[in-house]
């Protein structure tokens, strides 16, 4: 079974939720403390050993371009002033990972976007990591999902619990237990199911359950062709989620199936404005060289509320 080496990231959208900030700024470009939110989903990718990295983009998405390449005129200026600590977080960006760029002419959603990195990604498994979704670099959720890929051979969604009343926000799943001859080749503790049914954004009274898909994928290269068949849904746009639901049914010998892995770990949703202050206090609260005067500042601050 070929390995999976490469990971694909949609970074097309026009992140409208925070105008006017991304008028001129991709979304993926926010920081988060003093990193870009695609820094981190980068870094995540190499440390789960994907250093090919192909990024779907649009129209004004060239900063992102900018990021992962030098800039000699900054890099001069630090080195000339012997400022290595800065110099070294300026080029982190440029070694960490093969990048690749393609655009989506038209924004026709998420199973659209993965279409485009057919070419790159050819005949082999890869992830898809949405930028929204921050994985805690403590976690390693991508790791065990590539696992579970190796194990069975079936296209790997991660999932996790929401409330029920929440279900119409997300795409889930309805699930069913694993065979025991394919559990017992799994790592032990891991909560892996095999997924009978998807459906996007269902209202709650007839979601399948309660594990909503989050933005990690590990998928055979098999979706493509799904893809190439499957017709706009829900929004006019053609979902990935539909395309996965195809899959469900696929020969799971010749690249069909669909496992998912629940994950409780630490996560953090950049994907609106209350939940990326969130992540911003959460991480930032954490931090070595900035927890212990930003809690107590924060402690302050709330009781003086």
């Amino acid at each position: 079974m070929p390995k999976v080496t490469k990971a694909v990231i949609p970074a097309a959208g026009l992140g409208t939720r925070f105008l006017p900030a991304t008028k001129a700024v991709p979304k993926e470009m926010l920081p988060v403390v003093d990193k870009p939110a695609i820094q981190l989903v980068v870094e995540e990718a190499v440390a789960s050993g994907l250093d090919d990295v192909l990024m779907i983009t649009g129209r004004n998405k060239r900063p992102l371009e900018d990021h992962f390449d030098r800039n000699f005129e900054l890099e001069t200026t630090l080195e000339a002033k012997g400022d290595t600590t800065k110099l070294g977080l300026v080029t982190a960006s440029n070694d960490l990972a093969d990048v690749h760029y393609v655009r989506q002419g038209d924004a026709k959603g998420l199973g659209h976007a993965v279409l485009c990195a057919e070419q790159h990604v050819g005949d082999n498994p890869f992830a898809v990591m949405l930028g929204d979704d921050l994985i805690d670099e403590r976690d390693h959720l991508l790791q065990q999902m590539i696992a579970v890929h190796e194990a069975t051979g079936q296209s790997v969604i991660a999932l996790m619990e929401v409330p029920r009343e929440q279900t119409n926000m997300y795409g889930c799943a309805g699930v069913s237990e694993l065979p025991a001859s394919v559990r017992s080749g799994l790592e032990d503790g891991l909560d892996v199911f095999q997924v009978t049914e998807l459906v996007e954004k269902p209202d709650p009274e007839v979601a399948p359950s309660n594990l909503a898909i989050i933005g990690r994928y590990v998928l055979t290269p098999q979706v493509f062709g799904v893809l190439h068949e499957t017709q706009p849904g829900r929004g006019g746009e053609i979902q990935l989620t539909d395309a996965l639901a195809a899959l469900i049914d696929m020969d799971k010998g010749a690249g069909g199936g669909v496992v998912g892995v629940v994950f409780r770990g630490r996560r953090y949703d950049t994907g609106d404005k209350l939940d990326y202050l969130k992540t911003l206090v959460k991480l930032a609260s954490e931090r070595d060289d900035l927890g212990g005067a930003f809690n107590a500042w924060l402690k302050e601050f709330v009781v003086s509320l």
